[in-house]
């Protein structure tokens, strides 16, 4: 069963990390939410302190790309350091250098030979950003992800692919992408597979850029595909995947969701601690022992509500990452912990702007920020509603057939 003490791979990695966002990204946030990018040196900075964009292959895939296994705590060791990440700022890990989202997908779908080709360039040494970006969203539909348009059809030793991709993080400067299409609309998601676009490949566009509430320094983009072409080797899974039977590309998905879905919990809890542990410090030196008892009583019990709330989060995080490390299907839990922890990081954020009052409305307070930064996390990676359906569905027991092989493939 899991442990609720951290080991010290994990302490450590816990500690330094914390250090490295309050010295290091801290100081640049209200800059970069100002500015709408975070600076080039912070980005160099995380590149030098060894942090990578997108979670890490676990086990034997981390052997193929010749790093050193760290068994059954990858992707433990990601929640833990993506919630430090987010303390210092929450738009820093999504400047990480890295392959992003695209790495669960390439992970989960490709052939040991795509893992090499494609997450093998984020390992080169030679000072360049490299970034990987995940293109599934359109602009008619959200969380229903059986509903995609974009198309992919075979021409020869190629695939054509056409169709327009929204919401996009880090799409505009990705080195490559994971786009969803589908190979032929009438399977529905039997149809859908997955492809990866390289940047410069002609007909491969960049729309706009989103002009967003929060998490101002993290880039979101619009990408167009105007007859891409790309060899048919830039299928993920190669043509086993073209078998409608394995719904590989709708079932890659969803297995990427169960591997980012803590990921994103944890970035919110970053947020939530953040705000909570500036609040608190706040309360104790403007809210002094003269203060009315019953303001002060109303506060405590807030801050008491509060911390549990991120003690939870952090507990229901931890456990689907330890199931992740350890290949036990964690889609129910994945999902609870994504359901809980941004809405309890949301309220923990909106009481320290209650308390705060007026200061916590001014920007010359961070609250303010964090308010803003909160709210997507409770959108992408499947709302907040989504998630009470899949874990409802596991509850009640109320799977279709694509819900079974979706269980099945995590």
């Amino acid at each position: 069963m899991i442990d609720f003490e951290l080991s010290s791979r994990a302490r450590m990695i816990q500690d330094m990390a914390r250090a490295f966002a309050l010295n290091n990204i801290r100081p640049y946030a209200r800059q970069a939410d100002t500015e709408g990018k975070m600076p080039e040196e912070v980005i160099r900075q995380l590149a030098s302190f060894g942090m990578v964009g997108g979670s890490m292959p676990l086990g034997r895939e981390r052997e193929e790309l010749g790093a050193e296994s760290e068994p059954k705590e990858n992707n433990l060791l990601a929640v833990v350091g993506a919630e430090q990440m987010a303390y210092g700022d929450p738009a820093v890990i999504m400047n990480i250098p890295g392959p992003g989202l695209a790495a669960p997908a390439i992970n989960a779908m490709g052939t040991p030979e795509q893992k090499e080709r494609f997450l093998g360039i984020f390992q080169k040494n030679d000072g360049k950003l490299r970034y990987g970006a995940y293109a599934y969203t359109e602009a008619h539909f959200g969380s229903d992800t059986s509903q995609v348009a974009t198309t992919a059809k075979r021409d020869g030793d190629e695939w054509v692919l056409n169709g327009r991709k929204i919401f996009c993080t880090n799409g505009a400067r990705a080195d490559i992408v994971v786009v969803f299409a589908t190979v032929d609309k009438s399977l529905g998601r039997e149809g859908i597979k997955a492809f990866v676009v390289e940047k410069g490949t002609p007909g491969f566009e960049v729309g706009k850029i989103e002009d967003k509430l929060g998490i101002k320094a993290s880039e979101t983009a619009e990408l167009i595909l105007d007859n891409v072409r790309v060899p048919m080797d830039n299928l993920l899974g190669g043509e086993a995947a073209l078998d409608p039977k394995r719904k590989a590309g709708f079932i890659g998905a969803m297995k990427t969701f169960d591997s980012t879905r803590p990921m994103v919990a944890a970035l919110a809890l970053g947020i939530g601690q953040a705000a909570f542990d500036y609040v608190k410090e706040w309360v104790r030196t403007e809210i002094k022992a003269g203060y009315p008892f019953k303001k002060r009583t109303e506060v405590s019990l807030t801050l008491a509500d509060a911390e549990r709330e991120l003690a939870i989060s952090r507990h229901l995080i931890w456990r689907a990452a330890w199931m992740a490390d350890r290949s036990i299907p964690n889609t129910r839990e994945a999902s609870m912990a994504k359901a809980y922890a941004p809405q309890a990081a949301y309220r923990v954020c909106r009481d320290a702007v209650r308390i705060m009052g007026p200061e916590g409305y001014s920007k010359e307070h961070l609250v303010e920020k964090w308010y803003r930064d909160i709210k997507i996390y409770d959108i992408f990676e499947g709302t907040g509603q989504i998630q009470r359906v899949v874990i409802s569905r596991r509850i009640l027991g109320y799977l279709d057939k694509d819900d079974e092989d979706s269980s099945k493939a995590a």
